[in-house]
């Protein structure tokens, strides 16, 4: 599989902050590429970089053979663009804005409308074709803005934060789109704090924490070496926090750890034995709603690479809207 994204050395600063610090990646052609961290990591940068819309301080990009280093705009005929925030116009209509984006391409007005209505069928927008889209529903305009993204048909589909502040039903049937754009050849390059939602689209996940990616891999590679591991999560409805250290004494050979929404995170190397800590909890006063084994997920591999806690990740979904 030939690399159609090429990315040397790579930085950004601005004013005191170093927003991407010398990365190196490459994208393979029909891969869906996950760029996975915290908001502030570097994401946003870095796709504004490979789309021409921010300059490098240094490094080098290369698309599809063009040097997009010394040349920003030499590819764009090749790529399609969806940002975090719309850029589409809320006094068009759909369908407008949709020839609109296509006439900006070249696209002749017989193809640029066909191309048009063939994409608010696909995307589920038909019946909105004729309303302006500030009129539009969060998840109609995420929907509409990635259509506008592909209406030239582009080798190559930029994301950033596709479902961030969205419901979930409109994110599930975005991330199918995706799904089905990518089965269909398209390369995607899709950032996100979302940690399922990585795991479910993505071939391979680059994580990015302050400005510099410390792991590179495919999903199923980064989780095999948790194969092993077994983790157990017990759900409290009390404080359970000040008894962590009391399971630690009596519970040698567990590892211990508090989640959000009072969850105490158990894991080891060996299958763990549910009962003799509930009946500890309830003892202590602790009511335990719930007690569940869990398979090691992305999320474990995450926090485990970064040193980040998962409560980080959670935390940012909470801020933008909890669009899971």
């Amino acid at each position: 599989m030939s690399e159609v994204i090429v990315v040397n050395g790579l930085a950004k600063r601005f004013e005191k902050v170093d927003a991407v610090c010398g990365i190196s990646f490459s994208v393979r052609r029909g891969e869906l590429f996950g760029f996975l961290g915290p908001n502030g990591a570097g994401k946003t940068t870095t796709i504004n970089m490979l789309t021409g819309l921010a300059r490098p301080d240094r490094g080098t990009i290369e698309i599809a053979g063009v040097d997009c280093t010394r040349r920003p705009r030499a590819a764009q005929h090749l790529i399609g663009v969806v940002p975090d925030e719309s850029n589409l116009y809320p006094e068009l209509t759909g369908f407008e804005n949709l020839c609109f984006c296509a006439a900006l391409y070249g696209m002749e007005r017989r193809e640029r409308r066909g191309r048009a209505r063939e994409l608010l069928d696909a995307f589920g927008l038909a019946d909105a074709a004729t309303r302006k889209f500030g009129g539009y529903s969060k998840g109609m305009k995420r929907k509409l803005t990635v259509a506008a993204g592909i209406v030239h048909r582009p080798e190559i589909l930029f994301l950033d934060e596709p479902t961030t502040g969205i419901d979930v039903a409109s994110a599930r049937r975005l991330r199918q789109l995706i799904a089905d754009l990518n089965r269909a050849g398209t390369t995607i390059f899709l950032t996100t704090h979302y940690i399922e939602e990585a795991e479910r689209l993505c071939d391979r996940v680059a994580f990015i924490v302050s400005g510099r990616i410390v792991r590179i891999d495919t999903v199923e590679e980064l989780i095999q070496p948790m194969r092993g591991r077994h983790v157990v999560r017990i759900a409290c409805t009390g404080e359970a926090d000040g008894v962590r250290r009391e399971l630690e004494r009596s519970f040698p050979g567990l590892e211990f750890s508090m989640e959000p929404g009072g969850l105490i995170r158990v894991e080891a190397g060996a299958p763990i034995r549910v009962g003799p800590m509930v009946r500890f909890l309830e003892d202590r006063g602790v009511e335990v709603s719930e007690a569940r084994r869990v398979r090691p997920s992305l999320e474990d591999v995450f926090v485990r690479i970064t040193g980040l806690e998962a409560e980080v990740m959670g935390k940012e979904k909470e801020r933008a809207g909890g669009g899971s």
